[in-house]
């Protein structure tokens, strides 16, 4: 599902304050990731939710960024970044 169009990015509010809780080189890693989001939402080590329609997660390294995909709108919503514990699932 590649599309030439780019998505429009929407960020929650709680990303940003996720963000700053973290190492400032984690947080420019995963702020790069965000941003390549509307080029291709599909690329990458993504999966699936299983029990929510149309979110999705990619992985990065320790970290999971959550994310919505609103295709007839063409949007992506970053709903949620966790660090990945024995305890995120």
């Amino acid at each position: 599902m590649n599309s030439s169009e780019n998505w429009d990015l929407q960020i929650d509010l709680g990303v940003f304050k996720a963000l700053r809780k973290i190492s400032r080189r984690d947080a420019e890693a995963l702020l790069a990731v965000i941003r390549l989001l509307p080029v291709n939402p599909y690329f990458g080590d993504i999966k699936k939710m299983k029990g929510e329609e149309h979110a999705w997660r990619r992985r990065i390294g320790a970290y999971r960024i959550f994310y919505r995909i609103k295709t007839a709108k063409k949007v992506l919503l970053v709903f949620r970044l966790e660090r990945r514990t024995s305890k995120t699932y």
